[in-house]
């Protein structure tokens, strides 16, 4: 199904435009023409082609979409910032000069303009302007919807969980150019922050905050070290769900704040060939096996200390996590806000449907 899915709508995001300009050429300046054609109080049936073509666009319009949705690189700031700007746009065109000369030429065939139909373009437009536009500044100011995709956070996150990001936490930024006008609050150690991933920017990643600028941290057997004091890690016993096994839950605590952390105290990888209790359809499983634990460092240490202007990010799953322990630290321009709260969960890799039960979980 998600492979017809991709097919369809890989060709509806090649067809739309073409599709989209044909509708809005007829809808503006030939469908008036068909309607002043007609008898009064009559109309004229639209073309065959253009009934296909106006059957057709809804669809394509939502398979398109559905693409932009489903690709990992969209800027969806810059998409609503050029739906917004396209529909007002529109609405501008129709007071100014579309609708003008509508009326002209209405009364040049002795006909009462607002008896013609309005532009099915225009009447969408009008519709949407005001959603999109209140849609834009919640979404560039106050709060930002995102979907994590993977188990880089688990526990505190799971993998299909859409979280709701606050976006003034670390200051006001325009949309799409991402610039800070307005300096109402910083960073902290502890927060989980969702920021633009350095190597690849267009991708948005979300890891816990560990260290600050001038910051010395080294994570060693999976525990935290911050300018030379040992953060507390107490165990909780240990984890399994079918997909993990035998893995270690452990408490932290970051500057007086409490999380749950996923880790595994060896020297091994985990990955293992797919366990047959795993619910989600993944390719590998986890398993924590300390038997070689102490014997050589763990594959996850690190030491590193923060530049100036930068910030450096951990998974709670520290064992599988990439994070600044492999491409680096994250600028402050880079930042996107502050994971506040799960307001729903559906990993699509699982069966079973949502987890009910995440709907509502505060981020700690």
């Amino acid at each position: 199904m998600s492979t017809l899915l991709a097919v369809l709508s890989f060709w509806a995001a090649l067809l739309a435009l073409p599709v989209t300009v044909a509708c809005v050429v007829d809808d503006w300046f030939l469908r008036p023409r068909r309607q002043l054609a007609a008898p009064a109080g009559a109309t004229l049936p639209d073309p065959p082609l253009m009934r296909v073509l106006y059957a057709a666009l809804p669809w394509l319009l939502v398979l398109s979409f559905y693409r932009l949705v489903t690709v990992e690189h969209a800027d969806f700031s810059l998409v609503f910032v050029l739906l917004s700007a396209l529909s007002g746009s529109v609405l501008l065109i129709e007071r100014l000069w579309l609708g003008r000369r509508r009326d002209a030429a209405a009364r040049a065939a002795g006909r009462d303009s607002s008896k013609l139909e309005m532009p099915g373009t225009v009447d969408y437009a009008r519709s949407f302007f005001p959603v999109l536009t209140v849609l834009l500044l919640v979404r560039s100011f106050l709060y930002e919807p995102y979907r994590i995709p993977s188990d880089s956070m688990m526990p505190t996150l799971l993998d299909g969980d859409f979280i709701l990001v606050n976006k003034y936490a670390y200051g006001l930024r325009w949309p799409v150019i991402n610039r800070k006008f307005a300096d109402i609050g910083g960073p902290r150690r502890g927060d989980v922050a969702v920021f633009r991933y350095p190597p690849d920017p267009t991708i948005n990643y979300v890891k816990r905050l560990v260290g600050l600028p001038g910051d010395l941290v080294e994570v060693r057997d999976d525990q935290l070290i911050i300018n030379g004091e040992p953060v507390p890690l107490v165990s909780k016993g240990r984890y399994g769900d079918g997909c993990y096994l035998n893995m270690r839950i452990s408490e932290e605590t970051l500057d007086g704040r409490k999380h749950q952390v996923l880790h595994c105290q060896t020297s091994d990888f985990l990955a293992v060939p797919p366990l047959s209790a795993c619910d989600r359809d993944i390719p590998q499983g986890y398993f924590c096996n300390e038997a070689t634990a102490g014997l050589s460092p763990d594959t996850g240490d690190k030491v590193m200390r923060v530049p100036e202007g930068k910030y450096l990010m951990v998974g709670d799953n520290r064992d599988n996590s990439a994070d600044s322990r492999v491409w680096g630290f994250v600028d402050e321009s880079q930042l996107v806000g502050r994971a506040s709260v799960v307001w729903f969960n559906w990993d699509l890799q699982r069966s079973g449907g949502p987890k009910w039960s995440r709907i509502g979980t505060r981020i700690e």
